[in-house]
């Protein structure tokens, strides 16, 4: 088990030692802008994007367009963290033209993670269900969670958050509290971990706004920790990855969360920071455009606003640098578009979408 020491020594040389590989070897171009709060994005065959909003609008930008709100999106609860969160694609839009989306819903009394389904036909949505909705209500519109992401089985993974004012539920397999939740969408059969829990993939998360799968099926999350203590998992059926019971940052007002950093049933992160970054938006780079960063992991920081390479190998971390100094705000996402450019969401009213390629 890797202790608290060792990943601080990790951190810091890592950060330090490591350089740009690929300085000043790119472009970048602004392909949206005025954005109201951007989240996300998903890459429409034939070369469209859908981005959402936090106020609630899905848009589709074609050729540096950004046009009118796509009609029929489920209502959002719009309030401080709460809004329109991920879109993603079906393995089978083509066919199907079926999207996932995932936002807050509710209203202040009573609100939680939502997913819907749908199928995009032209600027409207037709056929929207419903098919997650957290439980138990919360009432503090903070720590949603919200990403998606598909497994190699044709799964959907959401991530949920612990509520803020309810972390202790992030260990309550009986709650959606801060968790990772697998839906059965195209292998309705896979087996889960938890039979009293049957959608929890994982647990003992804070605030996860990182989610990606790689091609060979490793399943990545980082989070939010409090002061300190962001972290970046490799998610496991059935692992508990500690909060609040363990943790390396402390509360917002300099008190412990807990004085532990580990426990023998639980799972250690594999890379934190300290302080915190506020990671949101993760990306594994596997395309043919960047070939010296394949494998390696891409993280958003809004606090930091900058975009955190982390450079992996055999499975590891071993050194962190800041990418793209020409992108200098807030990072809510961070995606590989089909033809390998890397696509950048900044936060924010006005938010932008930037292109980075070669």
């Amino acid at each position: 088990m890797m202790s608290r020491f060792i990943l601080f020594v990790i951190y810091f040389i890592g950060l330090s030692a490591s350089t740009h590989a690929a300085a000043g070897q790119y472009t970048v171009e602004t392909v949206a802008d005025r954005l109201d709060y951007p989240w996300s994005a998903a890459f429409l065959p034939g070369g469209d994007i859908l981005v959402t909003e936090l106020s609630g609008n899905l848009r589709r930008i074609s050729d540096g367009n950004v046009g009118n709100p796509i009609e029929n999106v489920p209502p959002v609860f719009r309030l401080s963290q709460g809004g329109l969160f991920d879109v993603v694609l079906d393995p089978d839009f083509v066919s199907n033209q079926t999207l996932y989306l995932s936002y807050a819903a509710g209203d202040g009394d009573h609100n939680g993670t939502v997913v819907s389904q749908a199928r995009l036909e032209g600027n409207k949505l037709a056929d929207v269900k419903e098919i997650f909705s957290a439980t138990p209500k919360k009432y503090a519109p903070l720590h949603y969670g919200g990403r998606l992401a598909w497994t190699l089985n044709g799964n959907l993974l959401v991530t949920t958050g612990d509520g803020f004012d309810f972390r202790e539920k992030a260990q309550d397999l009986n709650t959606h509290f801060g968790k990772t939740i697998e839906l059965p969408i195209h292998a309705p059969n896979a087996p889960m971990p938890f039979t009293q829990a049957p959608l929890v993939l994982s647990y003992g998360h804070r605030n996860p706004q990182g989610l990606a799968v790689s091609k060979t099926g490793t399943i990545y999350q980082h989070e939010h920790g409090p002061r300190g203590g962001d972290e970046v998992n490799v998610i496991t059926a059935g692992a508990n990855y500690g909060w609040p019971a363990i943790t390396y940052g402390i509360d917002y007002n300099g008190a412990y969360v807990s004085p532990f950093t580990e426990h023998p049933n639980m799972t250690q992160p594999l890379h934190i920071w300290v302080p915190s970054i506020a990671p949101s938006g993760l990306m594994i780079y596997e395309g043919d455009m960047f070939p010296e960063w394949q494998g390696d992991l891409f993280v958003g920081a809004l606090v930091d606003e900058e975009v955190r390479r982390l450079d992996m190998h055999n499975g590891q971390v071993v050194a962190e640098t800041s990418e793209f100094p020409e992108v200098q705000s807030r990072i809510r996402d961070i995606r590989e578009a089909p033809d390998g450019s890397i696509y950048i969401i900044t936060d924010g009213n006005p938010g932008s979408i930037v292109r980075i390629s070669r």
